[in-house]
């Protein structure tokens, strides 16, 4: 017999799971994140590398964005927690703490096959078909794609939110918003749903577009550099550990702020980023074997047929447009063209089975222009280097914000005055800092990889560099 005297707060909390994760240790998540995480929307990200291509070439990158949510879920919770432990004034509540949760292990959930590859280097390159739907795939973002496959996880699972305590639809726009982050965080007025300006700290947890200091960014550095087999300078509890939100008075906003000692330690966060591009997420083998891969996918395209909702059919490119086919798009499309024997398939299974032995289109050099050259500049090199039978491939490398400085969006605080944000500049911390924060590489390759095409496409190249005043490239063949 039950006991008549157990509150339904007792029963849920009865509910909480624990998880044992390789970077976190012990995880334990609400009974509202378990019942996401058991939906097929959520599950689908047990097969979606969180590195893309990156597995190809480092072989314990085998992750997935499953278990990254989870942990980015769990860097939030303990964000916002410690804020509103150290400072009850801020009046966080436990919606607030829920509902930051939710985003945190659901701002992943629009990615498609092999993350980033999908959005940035597949969907670009197919033809978009008129009306609506060619008008989303000219500007998707997989920020926006989990939003809406956040909508159709709560509906087509008839997920139950208020039992939990939260208020509909004004925590699902909450939700939403997290996940998006703030487009415009200093707007005159303040024009997002969901909570207060006084509030507006809570946006800079999950997606931080102020200045990228974010547990989305703690979370992939650590398990990335984890299963990299390389080192992480960046202690995000101690960032955790100093976090304290102050009202500053040029926008009127309540900002999550670190110490003045901390300096250093961002610095290096944004350091171990740009570590992490240029040997892994940008390696010169990884972009080719990632560019493969989109190649492949462009011409397996329309011939990839997955069912969505009403029984429609839709292509691995037009997927994006209906949430139930996306939902089963994962890495599995890449097996999928491989074991085919069918006719349509057979240029996409050729590039793709190259990649499995490892006879990559050749890398030729990289160019390090200077000054860094302009968009146009770029796509008028692109072309002329295509119509002499190479392949270019441009990769930038910043800290975080383009050509910026991402401290300079940064506030602080000191232990004399822990009530009053300032900024500190690049030349207080440290003169060894860099003096420029954005670079790029041009790396060229060659699809004949033979010995003399190889020979004459160099002798080509170094003839095209000196006609344009470039530096001699550096590679080998």
């Amino acid at each position: 017999m039950s006991d008549s005297s157990e509150t339904p707060q007792k029963k849920l909390k009865m509910d909480l799971k624990v998880f044992n994760d390789p970077i976190h240790g012990t995880v334990e998540l609400h009974p509202l994140l378990i019942k996401i995480i058991d939906t097929p929307q959520f599950q689908r990200l047990r097969n979606i590398k969180q590195l893309g291509g990156v597995y190809f070439v480092y072989p314990g990158a085998s992750h997935n964005r499953f278990e990254h949510s989870i942990g980015v879920a769990h860097l939030a919770g303990q964000l916002v927690e410690a804020l509103r432990t150290r400072q009850p004034e801020l009046d966080i509540n436990d919606r607030d703490v829920l509902c930051v949760k939710i985003a945190g292990l659901c701002h992943d959930l629009g990615h498609g096959p092999f993350s980033h590859l999908y959005d940035k280097m597949f969907i670009p390159k197919v033809p978009y078909p008129p009306g609506p739907l060619g008008d989303k795939m000219a500007k998707w973002k997989h920020e926006e794609a989990s939003v809406e496959m956040f909508d159709h996880l709560v509906k087509s699972t008839n997920l139950e939110m208020e039992p939990y305590g939260l208020i509909l639809p004004e925590d699902m726009d909450f939700i939403k918003k997290l996940i998006e982050g703030l487009s415009d965080p200093n707007a005159v007025q303040w024009p997002y749903n969901g909570r207060s300006m006084e509030k507006s700290f809570l946006y800079e947890i999950v997606a931080n577009k102020t200045n990228g200091i974010d547990v989305d960014k703690f979370e992939y550095f650590a398990r990335d550099c984890y299963h990299l087999g390389m080192k992480n300078n960046f202690d995000h509890l101690r960032f955790i550990q100093f976090a304290r939100v102050i009202k500053v008075e040029k926008d009127g906003l309540n900002h999550i702020c670190s110490r003045d000692k901390e300096v250093g330690n961002l610095y290096d966060m944004f350091y171990t980023r740009n570590c992490l591009h240029r040997r892994a997420y940008q390696h010169r083998v990884n972009k080719i074997i990632e560019y493969m891969i989109a190649e492949a996918f462009v011409k397996a395209d329309e011939h990839i047929k997955i069912e969505g909702s009403g029984g429609k059919e839709f292509t691995l490119s037009t997927a994006i447009g209906d949430m139930e086919a996306y939902t089963k798009l994962t890495d599995h499309v890449f097996e999928q063209i491989l074991n085919s024997s069918s006719a349509d398939l057979a240029e996409a299974k050729e590039i793709l089975e190259k990649i499995i032995s490892r006879k990559h289109y050749k890398f030729l050099c990289e160019i390090k222009p200077e000054p860094i050259p302009t968009k146009e500049e770029i796509g008028e090199w692109e072309k002329e280097l295509a119509a002499l039978d190479f392949i270019v491939l441009v990769s930038t490398f910043d800290y975080g914000m383009k050509d910026k400085d991402p401290i300079k969006n940064v506030y602080f605080y000191n232990k004399i005055n822990p009530d009053i944000a300032f900024k500190i500049t690049k030349d207080q911390v440290s003169k060894l800092l860099p003096a420029c924060f954005s670079e790029q590489l041009i790396r060229v390759y060659s699809k004949k990889t033979d010995d003399q095409s190889l020979k004459a496409a160099r002798q080509n190249l170094d003839q095209w560099c000196e006609d344009k005043g470039l530096p001699n490239p550096q590679g080998t063949l």
